[in-house]
């Protein structure tokens, strides 16, 4: 049973449902089956009550998406995303977000969700039927870590996130670095430093002149005049071709 509540089974052990995903690609209809998704890979799935949600969009997908090359890195062949939403709703979420390191796996009809014993009753909120917060790590087909978030009220996010699934597979993994920019809006060189962050899987703070600080506060921090200016650590790292050079 989960170790965070006894009304969820964990199928730790189990494999997966035996489902076929009905999917919209460039105005024509294809197909995936769990077959396609699991067979002979190592893939992590995140799920979720709704594209567009909040914590959905602002927390749960994002930072899958960002620690893409690191999951890449440590044996991971696909980030699927599942939702009870049709295809239409979540190719236009996976568009908004461009998210282009995950899989976005439309559960219409409930029938994965379901066969995980995870798919519950939202009527309250407008829902209906959706699935709760949870993540895995499957190997060929078979589940071998669950994160089942615990039976609370509301939609809770404690333990599905990326970090916690990150650390899990490999602890090592995880971010420790603190990483600081300032960046100011249509800035080129910024947008380039901070995929360079992107693509090494850190998260960084970002802070843009005329909004939270001042061009001459930043002056007085780095000695600079140009955007952006790295901090990683605390060292002052320099711009985006600094960057590039202090990872390669």
């Amino acid at each position: 049973m989960s170790t965070n509540n006894s009304k969820f089974e964990n199928k730790e052990g189990q494999n997966v449902p035996a489902v076929t995903f009905p999917i919209r690609a460039n105005d024509d209809w294809i197909s995936r089956d769990t077959q396609d998704i699991f067979a002979g890979k190592t893939v992590v799935v995140f799920s979720l009550p709704g594209a567009f949600t909040p914590t959905c969009s602002s927390s749960h997908l994002p930072r899958y998406n960002e620690l893409a090359s690191k999951f890449a890195a440590n044996g991971i062949d696909e980030i699927v995303c599942v939702s009870v939403n049709d295809t239409f709703v979540m190719n236009a979420w996976a568009a908004d977000q461009d998210a282009e390191n995950i899989s976005f796996i439309p559960d219409g009809n409930g029938d994965f969700t379901d066969g995980m014993g995870l798919l519950v009753e939202k009527n309250d909120i407008g829902f209906g039927k959706r699935s709760w917060r949870y993540s895995m790590l499957v190997k060929d087909g078979v589940i071998e870590k669950m994160f089942i978030e615990p039976d609370l009220p509301g939609d809770p996010f404690e333990v599905s996130d990326a970090d916690t699934m990150l650390n899990f597979i490999n602890p090592e993994a995880v971010q420790t670095t603190q990483v600081s920019l300032f960046t100011k809006p249509g800035c080129p060189h910024c947008a380039r430093a901070k995929d360079l962050l992107t693509q090494q899987g850190l998260q960084y703070e970002e802070l843009t002149l005329g909004n939270e600080i001042s061009i001459s506060a930043m002056r007085a921090i780095t000695n600079a005049d140009k955007v952006p200016q790295i901090f990683i650590d605390g060292k002052h790292i320099g711009g985006a071709e600094e960057l590039a050079k202090h990872f390669a």
